[in-house]
């Protein structure tokens, strides 16, 4: 008699690519598709989007100065977070999203905490992002992972909220 031991429990990759890579192409697009409708309080048009990208590009995560992280859930690419390196070991997270279908998993902690251990790894001792007033999920994420508010450090005119943490094994 064969029996079956139930459903598998979903396999989570995070793996590191190219932004310009096609999959991290179309995750970024998702991302933006997702802030520029939040934003806008509708859906928004591909105008938008595209514009969007163009005002905040992440070519620029990828190494040295950089990194892009992929999140993928049985597979199938459903999340992303970006780690750029600044002077004096700051690292600023950014693009960090997971697709509505990915959400209510423990992901996003988990991305983020990816992100602080390479972040680390590269000699990174604080680790800061920025967000807007409306994603307040995001902000929820960031103080529960313990990032505190803290002055803001640049003049992002989307940018509502400054986060910082002081890594460990930095």
């Amino acid at each position: 008699m064969h029996t079956s031991a139930g459903p598998h429990p979903p396999t989570i990759e995070f793996a590191v690519a190219r932004p310009d890579s096609a999959p991290a192409r179309a995750i970024l697009r998702t991302y933006y598709v997702d802030i520029v409708g939040r934003y806008h309080g509708r859906s928004a048009t591909d105008a938008e989007v595209e514009s969007a990208m163009g005002d905040a590009p992440s070519h620029d995560l990828v190494p040295p100065t950089g990194e892009f992280l992929l999140a993928r859930l049985d597979g199938t690419v459903v999340g992303c977070a970006g780690l750029r390196l600044l002077p004096a070991g700051v690292g600023e997270l950014t693009r960090v999203f997971l697709a509505p279908a990915a959400r209510g998993r423990g992901l996003a902690a988990r991305l983020v905490r990816r992100v602080e251990q390479r972040a680390a790894g590269l000699g990174v001792r604080t680790l800061r992002m920025d967000t807007r007033a409306d994603l307040i999920e995001a902000r929820r994420l960031y103080a529960r992972l313990g990032y505190r508010e803290v002055e803001p450090f640049n003049d992002d005119p989307y940018a509502d909220h400054f986060f910082a943490k002081e890594l460990a094994g930095a």
